[in-house]
Order: structure tokens, then sequence, then C-alpha cells
């Protein structure tokens, strides 16, 4: 049976930490998807920190954007994040409409099997409103791939400060 888990937040919140506890409480044996593009050394720190985290246990992928090459059948995944993998593709094509488009698709393509999916993601918007017209652009359409997903979603969990608030269920 497929299932789809979107854990949100905002930065430092708990969010893959929550992801990874639950994937282990539901498989031995968890998949992880790591959508990150390594842009610097500090990054690459951060990823370092993430991969230390986890256990031998987890199969780790790493796939800054075409996700539905890896068949995830009755596999237990975390992805982490919905906005590095976004960013991915916003930065191959800067329209706002035809990136959403898509990776709606992608998801789409992803999410077909059966599968428990624990997608991990940003609330960029929640804070103040950026003077730079491409950030603007990216909130928005983070926002809106966002709420794309949460309805698509079987549950929904907002992160706040370490503890987790079930906003669908």
């Amino acid at each position: 049976m497929r299932k789809i888990i979107l854990i949100t937040g905002g930065q430092r919140s708990g969010k893959s930490k929550r992801a990874e506890e639950l994937a282990l409480s539901l498989s031995p044996t968890p998949v992880y998807v790591a959508t990150a593009h390594v842009w610097d050394e500090e990054f690459r720190e951060r990823v370092r920190r993430h991969q230390e985290r986890r256990g031998p246990q987890w199969t780790n992928i790493e796939e800054e954007m075409h996700l539905s090459r890896h068949d995830m059948t009755g596999r237990v995944a975390v992805v982490d994040c919905v906005t590095l993998w976004l960013t991915n593709f916003f930065f191959e094509n800067n329209d706002v409409d035809q990136t959403l488009q898509t990776v709606n698709a992608e998801f789409e393509r992803f999410t077909k099997p059966d599968a428990t999916y624990i997608f991990v993601t940003n609330e960029i918007g929640s804070g103040g409103v950026s003077d730079n017209a491409v950030q603007r652009r990216f909130t928005d359409l983070q926002g809106w791939l966002n709420q794309y997903i949460a309805a698509k979603a079987d549950e929904v969990i907002l992160m706040v400060s370490g503890i987790p608030v079930k906003v669908k269920d």
C-alpha cells in the first residue's frame, strides 16, 4: 500500500531527525534519498553530519533531480529534501510555471509504486519577504510545491523546535 508523509518546518526544527526516526520505526532497512547538490565545504560538512547520524541499515541514494529512476516498491524511503530537489530544477529552468509542472510530474512518477515515502521540506515562506526577485519567485514555487505534496500526503507533520505537530492524519 502506498503512503506519503510530508514533514515540514523551519531550518533546524528537527525535520530530518524526525523523518529518520519515523523511517526506522517502519522498516529495519530504510532508503535515504539525498537530493542535495554539494555547493561548498560548509554544506559538505552538513551532509557528512547527516550521513554520520545514520547507520549501516540505511541504503543511501544520491539523486539531485530524477527520483523516479529509483524504484522504491515495498520500501520505506526518506527524501531529504524537497527544497534542495526543487532548487536543482529551478537552477536549470528559472521559469516558475514550467518548473512546478516538471517537478509535480516527477513527484507523480516517483510515488506511483506502492511504498512509504517520507518527504522532508522547508517552510521558507514563513519568514519575511525577500527584496530579491529570484528569491521571491523561488519562495512562491516552494510554497506551491509544498501545497501539492501536502494535498497528496496521507500525513503532514509540522516540526516546531524539535516537536512534531500533526497537521494532517
